[in-house]
């Protein structure tokens, strides 16, 4: 724990010197317009080594009967196919920006039935639909798994990652282009991707200062108006010429990160605690379960049972009340944390009780 959290104060303190470096405008915004569209398909998987969808997952042998009467094959009525070498899927994938007919891209394949495995699959053509139903992509091809999955007669089984997702680059070919307004309006929309009236004040006096005064209007503290060229390859070179202007971003609410499946913490540089007084306790409850045999006496009738004895222990340590002095800075809260021997999870619970009582400058993000 202690070499971890020293770890985290060098990082945040190299990282801190930084904080207010120029950086390229377009790692500070979005471009309205101009973004991924992300798909949606519902295809089968076959070729599997009889770790395919059981019996009682019904659509998978309906969508197989459906697909094999497209090919002029009837199954007799009520006829179950048993397909354990196929496997219902989704299909998802991200369109990048101004991708054209022709293009291929990468698409993530996850069994929606009971399948035990995809590893060895192969995708069978796929439509893939955006939000408007329309059909943007077809997908096809061999599935590369990364994880494994083994099972022996006895019920005893192994795992690495998953099994049940899988990957085909470029296993989506572009049918048709989704279309973007980005060329056709008067003005570029740059979105912050963190609010600040500092950042955008900036970013409107960087951008009059190389293209003139009144090209760019603040309309709030996350959307910038620039006026642009109409012209597709002037524009093309405006955007350009953006792309490599040098913003300082302005200050940003410092952060605490915390990790629930990992047990992970990650405390900014900025992060400073106001005078506080923290108590911090511990409460173990322990419940031991011990049966006793009750044996009934001789010619009695009546039978020997197992009666369940139950203990339960509660233990509350007394933990003495500590004090964090004003504007307290990340190594003294990293001291006082350790000093308690403190997991990550009280690290936690002590921050949100001060954000809650006022006492922390920093916005808590719960993952």
């Amino acid at each position: 724990m202690l070499p971890l959290l020293r770890l985290l104060a060098v990082i945040c303190v190299l990282s801190g010197s930084l904080a207010h470096a120029a950086v390229p405008l377009m790692d500070l915004v979005d471009v309205e317009g101009i973004r991924g569209n992300q798909l949606l398909g519902y295809g089968l998987v076959v070729g599997l080594d009889g770790t395919g969808d059981r019996d009682q997952v019904e659509f998978t042998g309906q969508s197989m009967t459906n697909m094999l009467q497209d090919f002029g094959v009837t199954l007799p009525p009520n006829a179950n196919p048993k397909l354990k070498n196929a496997a219902a899927v989704t299909v998802t994938a991200v369109v990048p920006p101004s991708y054209s007919p022709g293009q291929t891209i990468n698409v993530t394949v996850s069994s929606l039935g009971d399948a035990k495995s995809l590893r060895g699959g192969l995708l069978l053509m796929t439509p893939l639909h955006g939000i408007d139903g329309e059909v943007y992509a077809i997908a096809q091809g061999d599935l590369v798994v990364g994880g494994l999955n083994a099972s022996g007669a006895s019920g005893s089984s192994v795992s690495v990652n998953s099994s049940n997702t899988g990957l085909i680059p470029s296993g989506a070919t572009i049918e048709r282009m989704i279309p973007s307004d980005f060329s056709e309006r008067p003005e570029v929309m740059l979105n912050l991707r963190k609010p600040s009236f500092q950042t955008v004040a900036r970013i409107v006096e960087g951008i009059d200062k190389v293209f003139g005064k009144h090209t760019a209007t603040a309309l709030n503290a996350t959307k910038v108006s620039v006026r642009a060229p109409l012209t597709s390859t002037q524009r093309m070179s405006f955007m350009a010429m953006l792309e490599g202007l040098q913003i300082e971003e302005g200050r940003v609410r410092p952060k605490v990160v915390f990790n629930s499946r990992t047990g992970t913490v990650v405390v900014g540089k900025e992060v400073r605690v106001s005078a506080a007084a923290v108590a911090h306790g511990s409460l173990t409850v322990t419940v031991s379960e011990n049966p006793q045999v009750s044996q009934p006496g001789a010619f009695s009738g009546g039978q020997t049972a197992v009666v369940p004895g139950t203990d339960i222990e509660v233990l509350q340590e007394a933990n003495p009340m500590f004090e964090w002095p004003e504007g307290a800075s990340l190594e003294a809260i990293i001291s006082t944390v350790n000093s308690l021997g403190a997991t990550p999870d009280d690290v936690m619970s002590i921050l949100q009780s001060l954000e809650r009582a006022g006492a922390l400058n920093a916005e808590l993000i719960v993952m």
